[in-house]
């Protein structure tokens, strides 16, 4: 699906080809399947600033991308303070979108271009002529992605963990600071009702 000069489309695939099997993608893919893959990519180029993604959005979650060069800023919303907090950049080599493309649910976060972007765009009507042409390349394709989903998702309970652990910390540290303080209020009241000395 790559279009223009045969010579420039043609290295473009291999670039994607080879991004796409790299630790930030899908490395469990084989070289012959990440070949495969991209030629139901379509090329894509975004402006440095344009939004990609956007975080809680339906309409458009028939799609995941590869970057292929630039950088992608990923923000989720912080709840009670209507701000957004920077999850992370991501750079060539990185996908973005994996989780709308399977589940068509909204976008979990917002992704904006940092710089001018080239992406190689596989979309949910693309993965499924995948899956009607060449099945056991799909097959793959989609364990090597719920692959990179429960990665994720085990990293995100050991950051809850984490958390949780320092949550309990602080809240032992706050327990013990309110019992001195309650002595020491204690004290002071005890001390406040004897009769003063003449």
């Amino acid at each position: 699906m790559f279009s223009g000069k045969a010579r420039t489309g043609e290295s473009v695939q291999i670039k994607a080809a080879a991004l796409l099997i790299t630790e930030g993608a899908l490395v469990e893919l084989s070289a012959a399947d990440a070949r495969e893959v991209v030629g139901y990519m379509r090329p894509e180029r975004i402006k440095a600033g344009e939004i990609v993604i956007r975080e809680g959005e339906i309409t458009r979650n028939d799609f995941m991308a590869l970057l292929l060069d630039g950088e992608v800023t990923v923000e989720n919303s912080v709840a009670a303070a209507h701000d957004s907090m920077v999850v992370s950049v991501l750079g060539p080599g990185s996908l973005i979108g994996d989780m709308g493309i399977i589940d068509g649910g909204p976008r979990s976060a917002t992704c904006t271009a940092s710089t001018d972007l080239a992406l190689a765009v596989l979309t949910r009507e693309a993965l499924t002529r995948l899956m009607d042409t060449h099945p056991s390349v799909a097959a793959r394709l989609l364990l090597a992605m719920s692959k990179r989903i429960a990665d994720h998702l085990r990293e995100t309970n050991r950051k809850l963990m984490t958390f949780a652990q320092v949550s309990k910390a602080l809240q032992q540290e706050l327990d013990a600071a309110h019992g001195v303080n309650k002595r020491l209020l204690d004290q002071l009241a005890a001390q406040g009702e004897k009769p003063a000395a003449a």
